[in-house]
């Protein structure tokens, strides 16, 4: 087996997701599943056939136990899947709405994954063309530092760099500071995917094609705008190595936990774009995985092979 192209680097924690609709305060029985979004890209190009390397960082308790045991069942390398003796393993508990949209509530206050270290993964620089990164670990330090670097350092070596700012209010103190950190790392970035309240959270305004096109103007060549329902749109500068502008509507699905869908676009699109295709098949690939990933529960757990995202797609095109 030769060696990933891919590099994902990020949060891996553990989701609780609940056995009904409703606040927190109304859920008595959670169930327990794997997640962290670049946990669930890493996986999801795993699943899709591209396995890529992961950089992360788990407590060493019983948690951390479960999810390494579980990226090592996906076939994702444990060279860089790190255990942090002296710290625990982040939990995330996640309440949905009758439309199965959700809400976090983070247990992180010095876990493993905010204490990711600066030049671990510099080595691999070389022989991978691709890195994604997440927003989650710039909320603290020492692995907001870490992050920065990883996306300076793969820029200089002719990488392109992926970024999701995910954004999370609770996990920062005040929107200002998500502004400026996003503003700090987007000049590094070539592919940023993100939604319209990912932007607005980082202060970038506009609609549709038009905020694309304003989020490009903050470094990226290309932004992937992932619109729920409606699907996706992208927009690529004269930079790109793909041209011009590109829609696709979505496929409607009825969707019982929409936990990881985002991420599952992600992966779909990286792999799509990585192996060569245009915008317009990444968005279509994208957004077939996610669909697809939304009719199941739990976002790791969920993520569908190639074949069952072309089986969905020969469906419904």
């Amino acid at each position: 087996m030769t060696d990933p192209d891919i590099l994902v680097a990020g949060e891996t924690l553990v989701d609780f997701l609940p056995e009904h609709p409703g606040s927190l305060r109304e859920v008595e029985t959670f169930t327990r599943r794997p997640g962290g979004a670049p946990a669930n890209v890493a996986v999801g190009l795993a699943v899709l056939e591209e396995v890529p390397w992961f950089w992360t960082r788990v407590g060493s308790d019983p948690f951390g136990d479960d999810l390494v045991e579980t990226l090592v069942e996906y076939g994702l390398p444990e060279r860089f899947v790190e255990r942090d003796p002296e710290a625990k393993t982040t939990l995330a508990f996640v309440s949905h709405d009758e439309t199965a949209d959700r809400q976090f509530s983070f247990y992180r206050d010095g876990t493993a994954d905010t204490r990711m270290e600066s030049g671990t993964v510099d080595d691999l620089l070389r022989g991978v063309s691709w890195v994604h990164l997440g927003g989650v670990t710039l909320a603290s330090e020492p692995s907001r530092a870490a992050t920065l670097d990883l996306a300076e350092r793969a820029s200089e070596h002719g990488c392109t760099v992926s970024f999701d700012p995910n954004a999370r209010p609770e996990l920062w103190n005040g929107r200002t500071e998500f502004e400026r950190q996003v503003g700090e790392i987007l000049p590094h970035v070539d592919v940023l995917k993100a939604t319209p309240e990912d932007l607005a959270e980082a202060g970038i305004d506009g609609e549709g094609v038009a905020l694309a096109r304003a989020a490009c103007e903050r470094g990226p060549h290309t932004t992937l705008l992932t619109l729920g329902g409606e699907g996706a749109l992208a927009v690529a500068t004269a930079d790109a190595p793909w041209t011009g502008e590109a829609t696709h509507p979505g496929y409607p699905v009825e969707p019982v936990d929409t936990t990881g869908a985002g991420d599952a676009f992600t992966a779909g699109a990286i792999a799509a774009l990585s192996g060569g295709e245009d915008l317009e098949e990444a968005l279509s690939f994208g957004n077939a995985v996610a669909a697809t990933t939304t009719t199941a529960e739990g976002a790791m757990t969920a993520l569908p092979d190639r074949e069952r995202v072309e089986r969905f797609r020969a469906e419904r095109e």
